[in-house]
C-alpha cells in the first residue's frame, strides 16, 4: 500500500493568495507554507517507516528499502553513510519534536499527532537496538546497541547517529522545548546515575529513563578506536563491531599488546576475500570530517560526565587548526597519521565546509559552561549502566603529557579561531569587486591554494552555501546578503542547487549536476531571515517548496536528482532531507515555534540537530579572569593573539527597506549582479512557474513569473518599483603585457617549449628568472575612500597569484628595459634596510649586543620546537639553530630640505655598514664627538624633541669610511597610519651653522614588533637596497615588485 499524496501539498503547488502591491507575505500564506512543509516531511517519513524501517534509507521510486553496498566496498558515497542502523529514524526524530510544537488544528499535522510519531519513533528504535543496558533489556531485535558489523565513517556517524540521538533525548526530557510537553513538571529530570533520567511514562506504553542517550554513548564507544593516531586526527572510518584493525600503525595495537595486524584486514566489512579489501585502508581525512565532532561529543560528556569524547574531539580540532597555513587557511585532504596535508586547496565547500561552522557554534554552545579540567585523569572503571563488554578506551592517554590548555577547552578559544579563520577566508577567499580577481559579476568564494593564495578552482559548489548562514549567526550580514544571492540565483535557475557550478563557463562543473535533497541554501535562507525579518527570503522559501513538489516528489517520498539540468529523479531519499531539509523550510515558516523564541545557548549541529548543554552545569563567566586566563594561554594554544581581526562583538541592526516593498534585499542595487553571473538569462521557460495575485476585489490574477531577471521566481511584482533599475555591473578592467623574445632569437623546439623562467617561491610569490616571452596578466583594482586605483598582477605566465603574493622581477633586466606600457620608476618615499644577525660558537651574539635579535631568533626556534612536540610520537629532527640571519624592514625616507637623503637616493652604490650608536631620544645633549666619527649608524628613538632637534645633537665629522653614513629613527608608537619625516629647513650643526654635506636619515616602524631598536645593537652589518615600482597607463601595479 502506497501512502497517499497530502491534499495540501497539492494546494500549495496550485493556490498563491497574494496582495498585489504587498510590504510583506500575508500570514494565511505563511501559515499555508508551513503546513505544506510538515507534509512533505510526513510524505517522505511516513513512507520510510511502512517501506524501508529498519533499514538506513528509502528508494522513494522503487518503494524499498535502500541498505550497505556489501559487494562494493569501495563504495563509500553509500558505505560511509548507511550503518545497518535504522539511520533515518534517528536522523527524523528531532524533526518529529519540532513538528510537535504545531498548532492544534485538528489535523494529521498537528502537534500532538507528530508528538505521538515522535514517542512510538523512539520505542521502535529501542525495540530493534535495546535500551542501552546490560542485561535482556538491552538486546534488540537487530542487535545489542550497535553491535553491528558495519565499517562507516566517523564523520557521518557522529553527525547523524550520535547527535541525532541526543537531540532527541534532549527533546525528550524537555531541556529542548516542545509546546505543551512537560515530562518534569517539577523540573527534575537527572538522578545520580548521569544515564538514567526520573522516569517518564509515555504512549505505546514506553517509559522512557534516557534510553537515547545511553544508545548515544554505545554509538560514541565504538567510535573511540579511530581517535588512537599518532596526529591527534581521527581515522576516518570504523568498524562498529571490531574497531580498526585495518589500521595497522595505529598505537591502540601496541598500547594493549595486540599484534599489528594486516594492511588488508578489512575483510570484516564485506565478508569477502578479494579485490578492492585487499589494498591498503584510506588514512586520509577531510578537515571538515575531523575537526566537526565537537558538538556532538561535548554533549554527550556533559550529559554523561564522560569527560572522553570531549577531549578526543577538540584535541582533532585543534590538530587541524594547528596544520593551517601562514595565510591562516585551511586545506581540505589531510594524512590522519602523519598530519600532513594530501589537499593544497582551501575553500568553503566540500571537505572544509564545517569546521568553519563548529569554530563558532562551538563557542555558543559552550558560553557560560564550566572549563573541564586540562589535566589527564585516567579513569579505572567505567560508569553506572554502561555495558561492561566492551574494553575500556581513553585517546587521551596518548597525550598525558600534553593535555589540552584552559584556552583550547573554552568558548574564547573557538571563538578565536573563527575569527581568525574567517579573516583569511574573507582576504583570500572572497572575490569581492574591492579584491578582483577576475570580471566576475558577483561576488563569490574562490578555491585557492592554502600557501599562496593563488586560484586553484574555478568552480563553487552546493555545500558552500551553508556560508552565508554561518555569517548571518556570526553577526556579519552584509556579506551573509551578498554572498547569498549567488546560490538563490542558481537555484531560481535549475529549480535546485548543482553539486558544483563553474564561475568560468557558467555552467555546471564537468557534469557534477547533482541534487541530493541537500539543505545548505535553505539552512541559509532560515538563518538569515532570523537574523533581518526580510519577508524576501520567505518567498526564497516558498520557490524551494513549489521546486521541489515538482521535481522530486514520488509515490513513496522524494527523490533526489541525477542531473539539475534534466531533472531526471534519483532513487533515493538520503536522510538529511528529513533531517535538515524539510526542518529549516518547517522553522522558517513557524514564526512562533517555541526555537525560534529560545533565548539560550543552543545550537543546530551540521546535520540540523538541536543541541544545548544543561543548565545545571552552568556557572556565571568572570570576564576579567577569563580575557587574564585567554592572553596567558594563547601561545599555547597555537592561536596568535588579533591586533585588529576584524569580527563581530554585537547583533548589527539588519538592513531596512526604503520603499514599500517591505524588501531590503530586493532594494539591492546588485541583485541583478547576482542573476547575470548565474546566468539566470538562460532559464529554460517553464510555463508552469505562474504567479498569483489578488487585485483590490479579491480576485486572483494569473500572471507568468519573470524568470529571467527576477529571483527567486516567486517573488510577486510589487518588491520592485515599475522603472526599477540595478547598479551596472562591474567593469573589470583588464590588460596583458607581453615581453618579445630576447634578441639572441629562438627556435623552433623554445616555441614548443619555452623556457622555465619563473620560480615560486614560498611566502613571497614568483620570481621570474629572465622576461624572454614574459606574460603580466594585470586586473584594475578600483578606487577606494582611501587609495587611488592600482593594477595588480593576478597571472604570471598563466600561473595564478595569491592576494597577498607578488612577482619580482630582477632590476639588471628591466631598468634599461623599452618595453610599451611598462615603465620602471625609482621610490623616493621609502628604501629597504637590512639588519644581519650573526651568532658566535658560544651560543652570544657579540660583545655589542644585548641579545634582542638573539632571543627573538631563540622564540621561532622555540617555537619550531612546540610544533615538533605537539605531535606524539614524533621522530622529526630538531631544527638547527641559525648562526647567522637576516630581517629586512621598509624604512620611509625623510623629505624636505633637510633630509639629506638625494645623495642617497642617487649614488651608484649603497654603503655597507658595521658600527652602529644607539642615541636614545638624543634630544638632551650634544653626541660626544667620537660618536659620528667612529661609527656608521646613528639610531635615535623617535619623540622628546623634533627630528631636526635630533640631528642637531650630531657634531661635526670628517668624511671617511669609518664616519656615519646614516641615521636611523625607530619609531614605536604603533600607529595605524605610517608617517613619512619632514624637515623643511637644512641641517645644522650644534653651533647652528649648517651641516654639509647632511646626513641621509630614515625611519622605521616597530609595528607589533617592541623590540625593534634593542634590535639594532645586536647587528654586524646593516645594508640598504634603493626599492622600484613599475606603472602601466598612468597607474602603479600595486603587487609588482623590483628585486635589485
Amino acid at each position: 500500500m502506497k501512502t497517499p499524496l497530502p491534499p495540501l501539498l497539492l494546494a500549495v503547488a496550485l493556490f498563491q493568495p497574494w496582495i498585489s502591491l504587498a510590504t510583506c507575505m500575508r500570514q494565511s500564506r505563511i501559515d499555508h507554507l508551513r503546513k505544506g512543509s510538515a507534509e512533505m516531511f510526513y510524505h517522505g517519513y511516513l513512507n520510510y517507516m511502512e517501506h524501508a524501517f529498519p533499514e538506513d534509507e528509502l528508494r522513494p521510486i522503487s518503494c524499498e528499502p535502500l541498505t550497505r553496498n556489501r559487494s562494493e566496498p569501495w563504495n563509500f558515497g553509500l558505505n560511509d553513510v548507511l550503518g545497518n542502523y535504522s539511520l533515518t529514524l534517528i536522523d527524523s526524530l528531532s524533526t518529529l519534536a519540532i513538528l510537535a510544537s504545531a498548532p492544534e488544528d485538528g489535523t494529521q499535522i498537528a502537534g500532538s499527532v507528530a508528538l505521538r510519531h515522535f514517542h512510538k519513533g523512539v520505542t521502535e528504535l529501542v525495540r530493534h537496538y535495546g535500551d542501552g543496558r546490560d542485561g535482556p533489556s538491552g538486546e534488540g531485535l537487530r542487535a545489542r546497541g550497535f553491535d553491528l558489523d558495519s565499517k562507516v565513517q566517523v564523520f557521518e556517524t557522529v553527525i547523524r547517529g550520535v547527535g541525532g540521538l541526543l537531540s532527541a533525548h534532549l527533546f525528550a526530557i524537555g531541556q529542548l522545548p516542545i509546546r505543551g510537553y512537560e515530562p518534569f513538571p517539577g523540573g527534575e529530570w537527572d538522578t545520580e546515575d548521569p544515564f538514567t533520567t526520573v522516569p517518564v511514562r509515555w504512549a505505546e506504553n514506553m517509559v522512557y529513563d534516557g534510553q537515547l542517550l545511553r544508545l548515544a554513548y554505545d554509538l560514541a564507544e565504538r567510535l573511540l578506536p579511530a581517535f588512537y593516531t599518532p596526529s591527534g586526527i581521527p581515522y576516518p572510518r570504523v568498524n562498529l563491531r571490531t574497531g580498526i584493525p585495518f589500521y595497522p600503525n595505529s598505537p591502540l595495537h601496541k598500547l594493549r599488546g595486540m599484534d599489528v595486524p594486516k594492511e588488508t584486514s578489512n575483510v570484516c566489512d564485506t565478508g569477502s576475500t578479494g579485490g578492492a579489501e585487499d589494498k591498503p585502508e584510506i588514512t586520509e581525512t577531510c578537515s571538515a570530517g575531523a575537526a566537526s565532532l565537537v558538538l556532538e561529543f561535548t554533549t554527550l560528556s556533559r550529559l554523561t560526565g564522560d569527560n572522553r569524547f570531549e577531549q578526543a574531539a577538540k584535541r582533532a580540532f585543534w590538530s587541524i587548526w594547528e596544520k593551517r597555513s601562514s595565510l591562516g587557511l585551511i586545506g581540505n585532504g589531510i594524512d590522519s597519521e602523519q598530519g600532513n596535508w594530501l589537499s593544497q586547496v582551501a575553500g568553503i565547500g566540500a571537505g572544509i565546509d564545517s569546521f568553519f561552522e563548529y569554530a563558532l557554534k562551538t563557542h555558543v554552545l559552550l558560553s557560560g559552561q564550566d572549563i573541564p579540567e586540562s589535566e589527564f585523569h585516567a579513569t579505572p572503571r567505567p560508569p553506572p549502566s554502561r555495558s561492561v563488554s566492551r574494553e575500556w578506551l581513553d585517546p587521551s592517554e596518548l597525550y598525558i603529557y600534553s593535555p589540552l590548555t584552559s584556552l583550547q577547552n573554552s568558548p574564547e578559544g573557538f571563538l578565536e579561531v573563527w575569527h581568525q579563520a574567517h579573516a583569511a577566508v574573507k582576504r583570500h577567499l572572497y572575490n569581492n569587486y574591492h579584491h578582483p580577481g577576475r570580471d566576475y559579476h558577483h561576488p563569490s568564494y574562490m578555491n585557492v591554494n592554502i600557501e599562496t593564495g593563488a586560484l586553484a578552482a574555478y568552480w563553487i559548489d552546493s555545500l558552500g552555501a551553508f556560508y552565508p548562514g554561518l555569517l548571518a549567526m556570526a553577526g556579519e550580514l552584509e556579506e551573509a546578503v551578498e554572498s547569498n544571492l549567488l546560490y538563490t540565483a542558481l537555484w531560481s535557475r535549475f529549480s535546485a542547487l548543482p553539486e558544483r557550478w563553474s564561475l568560468r563557463d557558467g555552467n555546471v562543473e564537468y557534469d557534477i549536476g547533482w541534487w541530493p535533497g541537500r539543505p545548505e541554501l535553505i539552512e541559509s535562507n532560515y538563518h538569515i531571515y532570523r537574523a533581518t525579518q526580510d519577508p524576501w527570503y520567505l518567498h526564497v522559501g516558498e520557490m524551494v517548496i513549489k521546486d521541489i513538489i515538482k521535481n522530486c516528489l514520488t509515490k513513496c517520498g522524494w527523490s533526489g536528482l541525477k542531473d539539475v539540468r534534466t531533472l531526471e529523479k534519483s532513487d533515493r531519499m538520503e536522510s538529511f532531507f528529513l533531517g535538515e531539509t524539510t526542518k529549516y523550510l518547517y522553522l522558517l515558516f513557524d514564526e512562533d515555534h517555541p526555537l525560534n523564541k529560545l533565548d539560550s545557548a543552543f545550537v543546530f549541529n551540521t546535520e540540523g540537530h538541536p543541541l544545548i548543554l544543561p543548565p545545571k552545569r552552568k556557572r556565571p563567566t568572570n570576564p576579567t579572569a577569563t580575557k587574564r586566563q585567554s592572553q596567558e594561554t594563547l601561545q599555547q594554544a597555537h592561536v596568535a593573539p588579533r591586533k585588529k581581526t576584524p569580527g563581530k562583538r554585537e547583533c548589527p541592526v539588519p538592513p531596512q527597506p526604503k520603499l514599500l516593498a517591505g524588501s531590503a534585499t530586493a532594494e539591492r542595487g546588485d541583485i541583478y549582479h547576482a542573476a547575470s553571473q548565474a546566468g539566470l538569462q538562460h532559464t529554460a521557460a517553464q510555463p508552469d512557474r505562474v504567479i498569483h495575485t489578488e487585485d483590490e476585489t479579491g480576485q486572483v490574477i494569473m500572471t507568468p513569473a519573470n524568470t529571467k531577471e527576477i529571483f527567486p521566481w516567486t517573488l510577486p511584482r510589487g518588491f520592485f518599483p515599475a522603472n526599477g533599475t540595478s547598479q551596472r555591473l562591474p567593469d573589470m578592467r583588464m590588460t596583458t603585457l607581453e615581453f618579445p623574445a630576447s634578441k639572441e632569437g629562438g627556435s623552433a623546439l623554445g616555441d614548443i617549449f619555452p623556457p622555465v623562467n619563473v620560480e615560486r617561491i614560498p611566502g613571497s610569490g614568483i620570481r621570474v628568472h629572465t622576461t624572454d616571452k614574459l606574460k603580466l596578466q594585470l586586473v584594475m583594482q578600483p578606487e577606494t575612500e582611501t587609495t587611488d586605483p592600482v593594477w595588480r598582477v593576478f597571472a604570471v605566465n598563466g600561473l595564478p597569484l595569491g592576494r597577498d603574493e607578488t612577482a619580482q622581477l630582477l632590476l639588471p633586466q628591466i631598468i634599461d628595459y623599452n618595453v610599451p606600457l611598462f615603465n620602471v620608476i625609482r621610490n623616493t618615499k621609502q628604501i629597504d634596510i637590512t639588519l644581519h644577525f650573526e651568532r658566535d660558537a658560544e651560543g652570544e651574539s657579540g660583545t655589542r649586543a644585548i641579545v634582542s635579535a638573539y632571543r627573538a631568533a631563540v622564540k621561532n626556534f622555540k617555537s619550531q620546537l612546540t610544533s615538533v612536540l605537539q605531535t606524539f610520537p614524533s621522530d622529526s629532527a630538531t631544527p638547527d639553530m641559525p648562526t647567522r640571519w637576516t630581517e629586512t624592514l621598509e624604512a620611509t625616507t625623510a623629505s624636505g630640505s633637510g633630509s639629506g637623503i638625494k645623495g642617497l637616493l642617487t649614488a651608484k652604490s649603497l654603503p655597507v655598514m658595521g658600527s652602529v650608536y644607539m642615541a636614545g631620544l638624543g634630544c638632551s645633549s650634544v653626541l660626544p664627538e667620537s660618536v659620528p666619527a667612529e661609527h656608521h649608524v646613528i639610531v635615535f628613538r623617535r619623540g622628546g624633541c623634533t627630528f631636526a632637534e635630533k640631528l642637531a645633537n650630531i657634531p661635526p665629522y670628517m668624511q671617511t669610511d669609518e664616519a656615519l653614513k646614516l641615521v636611523v629613527v625607530v619609531d614605536e608608537n604603533m600607529e595605524d597610519v605610517a608617517i613619512r619625516p619632514h624637515i623643511n629647513e637644512a641641517q645644522t650643526l650644534p653651533d647652528g651653522t649648517e651641516r654639509k654635506p647632511p646626513v641621509p636619515m630614515i625611519l622605521v616602524r616597530s609595528d607589533a614588533d617592541s623590540e625593534l631598536y634593542d634590535k639594532f645593537q645586536s647587528v654586524w652589518r646593516v645594508t640598504l637596497a634603493k626599492k622600484y615600482y613599475v606603472e602601466s597607463r598612468g597607474m602603479r601595479i600595486e603587487n609588482l615588485y623590483v628585486v635589485q
